[in-house]
């Protein structure tokens, strides 16, 4: 197997590349260079960008081995996740890591356009000492608006009690119980605006947030609030904000991010009333090392073909060590599913069942389709586009789950029903000895072979001389293992019997039918080896 390549397109720390491990190839090009970043692509098959590195539909299609895409980061403007999730790209970010690092700016911006902090200091450089010029006002005693109530929110909150402000926020999506623990009052965004004296944000860019302070909402705030950005540019027009801040409604404004960037020739910068950063929220020795590791850790486990449950187009629930061995298990299910059944059907039934049950399973859903489709359409299928390709075909998928698993302390099903309304089901356990999985069942058929390497199925009616005719069709083929199963009587199976085999190496078709032939077999299928 190739090494992996791992193009990283901008500066991220060492300890990134570190926790990338030995394993990989780590190549480097400059992400602002378009003719240089396309020109790269072609042989990654993950790229690590941050903030500069343009990753739209172009750029993903010029990557046509990649895998994954890592922005060792929060935001994901730069990258177009649909483009890349109808590739099968997996899209991985840091979305905890700045978080500490964002919040003390805001507090830090909070003080400076409190205190006017910077524009006292550059008139000192000036030679200016202007003592009075410069009163600035308390936050003791002051209301801080917050909105956005998410993971930098609240730590601002917690942060901005210890200077005995009262706490408002607006959050439409969080819980009031959440709100009380941090000590914030929830109120609606007239409120909040009308009642505050400071405004932070804290809100993502999109549809529903873009221009939310703007002419309407600026025109309600309290005479001389002062306003924090550290958020998204966008949030806050910034021609209404201007405006605001000529009039005198707004006493000051603290910005660390503009509507487009980079911004050096905003009006906004023009005003004495206006301090601004060149977007330094995850700017921070700490959050840029946190940030690259935990993506550093997320492509590793991409590239291994593991289930990302922490990718952003990517939903699975939560996958812990137990659940893990069980996705490629149920993954190999889904492939023999496809095959038993001799193609795709409108939906597919995904039943848990047991102790496993224990664990959230959401993510073996998304397993046993991307093994279905992995055999029956072209190009690649990952976690990723599994459901886009389901749906473009009309398969559905279920989850079912119960607690009882009968013989097996947990097991897996997968099943669906045949244009002629006959149910086919393949299903499987691990437990047992050693980490092998079992295929325990097959359209009612009660059988005991590994599950795993290339595998042969023959069901015909019984009689003598079963085994014999299919070892004599199957020539060199190696068998490890045979078994015939006799169906359960509920399983509408009469007086047929299923041949499973695990064979040493893939069966061929002509081989196959030869061995149904001389049995009179009514089916014969295989499963060869995983790629």
């Amino acid at each position: 197997m190739d090494t992996p390549v791992v193009l990283i397109t901008e500066e991220l720390s060492p300890a990134t590349v570190t926790a990338l491990g030995p394993g990989t190839e780590v190549r480097r090009c400059a992400g602002t260079d378009r003719a240089a970043l396309l020109e790269a692509l072609p042989e990654a098959d993950a790229v690590l960008v941050r903030s500069a590195t343009r990753m739209d539909a172009e750029a993903i299609a010029a990557g046509t081995r990649l895998k994954v895409i890592g922005r060792a980061g929060v935001g994901l403007d730069n990258v177009d996740v649909p483009a890349a999730t109808r590739a099968g790209v997996m899209v991985v970010n840091a979305p905890t890591a700045n978080v500490v690092s964002a919040a003390e700016l805001t507090v830090g911006l909070l003080l400076a356009v409190a205190r006017n902090i910077p524009q006292a200091g550059a008139a000192l450089r000036e030679g200016h000492w202007q003592r009075s010029r410069f009163t600035g006002v308390e936050l003791s005693g002051k209301t801080l608006g917050i909105i956005g109530l998410g993971r930098i929110g609240t730590l601002v909150a917690q942060r901005m009690r210890h200077f005995d402000m009262r706490l408002l926020a607006y959050d439409p999506y969080v819980q009031p119980g959440h709100a009380a623990r941090t000590g914030v009052h929830m109120t609606g965004l007239d409120e909040l605006l009308a009642e505050s004296d400071f405004l932070t944000v804290h809100l993502p860019r999109m549809a529903e947030t873009a221009g939310l302070i703007g002419f309407e909402a600026l025109q309600r705030v309290k005479p001389g609030v002062r306003l924090v950005n550290a958020a998204r540019g966008g949030i806050v027009d910034e021609a209404e904000l201007y405006a605001a801040l000529k009039e005198g409604r707004v006493a000051g404004a603290a910005l660390d991010v503009f509507a487009a960037e980079p911004c050096t020739d905003s009006p906004l910068l023009e005003l004495d009333n206006v301090i601004a950063t060149p977007h330094l929220g995850a700017g921070t020795t700490e959050a840029q090392a946190r940030a690259g590791v935990a993506v550093a850790q997320s492509v590793r486990q991409a590239l291994a073909g593991r289930c990302v449950p922490e990718a952003v187009n990517l939903r699975t629930g939560t996958v812990d060590g137990e659940l893990d061995p069980w996705l490629a298990f149920t993954e190999q299910l889904g492939r023999l599913f496809t095959a038993t059944a001799a193609g795709l059907r409108g939906k597919l039934l995904v039943k848990v069942a047991g102790e496993i049950t224990g664990h959230d399973t959401t993510a073996l859903e998304l397993a046993a389709l991307k093994g279905a489709l992995g055999s029956v359409v072209e190009g690649g299928v990952s976690y990723v586009n599994a459901p886009l390709l389901a749906r473009e075909r009309g398969l559905g998928t279920e989850l079912v789950t119960a607690h009882d698993a009968v013989s097996h302390r947990s097991l897996v099903t997968v099943s669906g029903a045949l244009p002629s309304g006959e149910v086919v089901s393949v299903s499987g356990t691990l437990d047992g000895p050693g980490p092998a999985g079992r295929l325990v069942e097959v359209c009612g058929f009660a059988v005991d072979l590994a599950l795993g390497g290339s595998m042969a199925f023959l069901r015909a009616p019984a009689g003598p001389g079963l085994v014999g005719a299919v070892g004599a069709a199957l020539g060199g083929v190696p068998v490890d293992a045979l078994q015939i199963a006799h169906g359960a009587p509920a399983a509408n199976t009469g007086d047929e019997v299923l041949l499973a085999l695990n064979v040493g190496r893939p069966v061929p078709r002509e081989l196959l039918d030869d061995a149904a032939l001389r049995i009179d077999a009514t089916r014969s299928w295989s499963l060869d080896r995983a790629a």
